[in-house]
């Protein structure tokens, strides 16, 4: 893991590398962005550089300290990550209390804590107090979803990490270069954030055949009526995809949005463009505004799937709306 292997994110690498190379690390950053951009990959790739003997901007990779990393055998890296809901102020004492007991020597210690927002006022307090008063060489590594949840102290205490997400046509190429199927790619830049994030989905077992499914629901949603019902409850709520109708959902609102995309000539931007000919033959049966409306119905029918409205019956419903218009 280093700088290189990430994808995307450069304001976040420019941030972390001039520290490294100036020789400015702060004791503390806060690492903001939504999941899936690469925040913890960026996490292990800076929390390596700081060890790596070579001293530069990026992990050298074969020094001992690279290979301790490498195989998890780093004594002075810490995780924090919560005990349930929150992170808690226990945890902090603990944190506190292994880093003062490694203290002995003069190596850098550096501790990352997934989800900071998540830590009690108490807990919160009790490492402001820690930020305030470093170990020195003390390095803290704080990520999180929302860093306007983190107190505000903690905040002006850390250098500010933005990760931010990355376009879906930057993803597609990364993806692909980095061998992934690009059917496969080009629906899962439109369901997550980030590289990390999209390459998750892509590996989930039975995504390909989501994929497969879904183009069936599209085609018939529009055609044949009887058919979907048929196809839904025979391929979707009897089978395992039923615990995933909220991907189906989201898989099917890209479908009816490539409709716009054909009309608009816009065939690069489609997401199942092995089905262009056939939604090539049907684009045109709907207005646009008939297809946002299918999109809305698309959206309606998932916050209901959200809200714990039986599945099966929220689809049901949707396919009834689609052909009403």
């Amino acid at each position: 893991m280093t700088f290189q292997t990430i994808a995307g994110q450069e304001k976040a690498k420019r941030i972390l590398q001039h520290a490294l190379q100036r020789n400015n690390v702060s004791h503390a950053y806060l690492f903001n962005g939504p999941p899936g951009t690469g925040r913890m990959a960026a996490a292990r790739a800076f929390a390596k550089a700081l060890f790596c003997e070579a001293q530069g901007d990026d992990a050298c990779g074969s020094c001992l300290s690279c290979r301790k990393f490498e195989h998890g055998n780093q004594p002075d890296l810490l995780h924090v990550v919560p005990d349930g809901a929150t992170i808690k102020i226990d945890q902090i004492r603990e944190l506190q209390r292994e880093l003062a007991y490694r203290n002995s020597s003069a190596t850098r210690k550096v501790y990352i804590m997934e989800h900071a927002e998540k830590m009690t006022v108490q807990a919160a307090n009790s490492l402001l107090k820690f930020l305030e008063e470093p170990l020195s060489p003390l390095v803290a590594i704080l990520i999180t979803d929302n860093g306007q949840a983190v107190l505000p102290t903690i905040r002006s205490r850390s250098q500010w990490v933005p990760f931010l997400p990355m376009a879906p046509a930057q993803m597609l190429d990364a993806l692909i270069t980095d061998g992934q199927p690009p059917l496969l790619a080009r629906v899962a830049v439109h369901l997550a954030s980030g590289f990390d994030a999209c390459k998750e989905i892509i590996q989930q077992e039975g995504f390909a055949e989501t994929r497969n499914v879904v183009i069936q629901l599209g085609k018939e949603s529009l055609t044949r009526f009887t058919a979907a019902m048929i196809t839904s409850q025979q391929k979707v709520f009897k089978t395992g995809l039923a615990e995933r109708s909220e991907l189906v959902m989201d898989m099917l609102m890209l479908w009816y949005k490539d409709m716009i995309h054909f009309q608009a000539g816009r065939q690069e931007s489609m997401v199942f463009i092995d089905q262009v000919d056939w939604i090539g033959k049907h684009a045109f049966t709907r207005t646009p505004e008939g297809w946002v409306n299918c999109m809305e119905h698309t959206l309606a029918a998932g916050k209901r799937i959200r809200a714990h409205v039986a599945p099966q019956l929220a689809f049901e419903q949707f396919l009834v709306k689609l052909q009403e218009g």
